[in-house]
């Protein structure tokens, strides 16, 4: 991830407030929001969880409630159906838009997820690796991952290097992108376009608080969402028929939830699922926030943040 300097005054600002699950990131964008409305400036939250930005999950995703948002202005929260996967790109296309738009009111944008794909994509901007020809794309995903490894292996030694042999996914796409374009992902990755961290000011914050606080919530978080309808909203996914591999149906909670409504396990059971993969995923983000983000980036270790302390500079400019 690129690495981001002193805010420039000189430059349009962007908060960023990134976090794991259930470390409350979404409260400290509201609360710098209505900060920055104290002092007559307008503040616009935008989403950059994964999760958030499917309609379909309002209650599985905790995407924040009207009374939640305080009157503050949210974008990019529901906007995708189910049936569309949002990659990354897609997302970063959009975040770009909307912060151009809030940008020319001289409102700030608020960045705030815990998606770590999604801010690198819109920061340092994405690989312009050609569309893949379906053909080829084709027959690389008929592959067994075994022969398609010992292919990259001949064709693109270095990403194979790289990449475990049972890794499906990013084994197919390796070699895809060979084929197709005569180079290898890696060159096409040092050719990123699009990024905007050098035209913003950017004022980050990295929440990382303590992990004996954050997995009980966790687990209180999944419990609640059960409570609030969690099970009608996958119910209502399942009725739409949609492939099993879409993102949305992949997402933390819909699983677990399915198993139960096939009468796989207990509800007992499927909470304890739930809780589990919503602690691991935690766990990752935390790793990842860690360490993957700019060393300079201000990492947060507590569990109540004080956002006029945290976003002191943005506040005074």
């Amino acid at each position: 991830m690129s690495t981001v300097h002193s805010p420039d005054s000189a430059k349009r600002p962007l908060a960023l407030i990134a976090g794991p699950t259930a470390s409350g990131k979404s409260d400290l964008a509201v609360r710098l929001a209505l900060l920055l409305k104290a002092r007559g400036r307008e503040g616009v939250v935008i989403n950059a969880d994964s999760a958030q930005v499917y309609a379909d999950l309002s209650v599985l995703s905790a995407r924040p409630s009207v009374e939640e948002m305080q009157g503050i202005e949210h974008r990019l929260f529901g906007t995708w159906d189910g049936a569309e996967a949002c990659s990354a790109a897609d997302w970063a296309t959009a975040a770009r838009e909307v912060i151009g738009e809030v940008h020319s009111r001289d409102a700030v944008p608020i960045l705030v997820g815990g998606t770590g794909l999604y801010i690198r994509t819109l920061l340092d901007g994405i690989a312009p690796v050609p569309s893949i020809d379906p053909k080829v794309r084709a027959e690389v995903r008929a592959l067994p991952v075994a022969e398609a490894y010992t292919a990259l292996q001949s064709e693109d030694p270095a990403r194979a290097a790289v990449l475990g042999p049972n890794d499906t996914t990013r084994v197919a796409r390796a070699l895809e992108v060979v084929r197709s374009t005569g180079k290898p992902l890696a060159q096409w990755q040092a050719e990123k376009v699009g990024g905007i961290a050098q035209a913003v000011s950017l004022h980050p914050a990295i929440l990382l608080p303590p992990r004996e606080w954050l997995y009980p919530r966790c687990d209180l978080r999944f419990e609640r969402m059960l409570e609030l309808g969690a099970i009608d909203e996958v119910r209502a996914l399942l009725a739409c028929n949609l492939d099993p591999a879409l993102p949305v149906m992949r997402a933390i909670g819909v699983p677990e939830i399915t198993a139960y409504l096939r009468g796989e396990c207990s509800l007992e059971e499927a909470q304890t699922r739930g809780a589990r993969a919503t602690r691991n995923y935690a766990k990752r983000q935390y790793t990842w926030l860690r360490n993957q983000p700019p060393g300079e980036w201000p990492r947060i270790a507590l569990q109540d943040y004080n956002a006029e302390a945290i976003f002191v500079s943005l506040l005074r400019d």
